[in-house]
């Protein structure tokens, strides 16, 4: 599905959401296929679940959302740095 047809079919919810077809255009994600995981009773259940699902899940891109917005702003961040691995020193 698309957001439109999202927003319509589930008016005023939060919304777990999965990006099945997604692309990036100018730092922006655009999902070109959606699929609703599952309704939320409110933002901070939304929040919680979306983490729970990331850490079984971190492959899949999920996404929460309340409907009332009429398009999805997901912008992606670029890390500056370096990641370094943590090991352990015997002392």
């Amino acid at each position: 599905m698309r957001w439109p047809e999202i927003r319509e079919k589930y008016s005023d919810q939060w919304l777990i959401i999965e990006a099945l077809e997604a692309h990036t255009e100018a730092q922006q994600r655009v999902l070109d296929h959606i699929l609703v995981v599952e309704p939320c009773a409110d933002g901070a259940e939304a929040l919680a679940r979306y983490q729970a699902l990331h850490r079984q899940f971190p492959q899949r891109e999920f996404y929460f959302a309340h409907t009332a917005r009429e398009t999805l702003d997901i912008r992606e961040r670029s890390w500056l740095g370096l990641r370094r691995r943590h090991e352990a020193h015997v002392a």
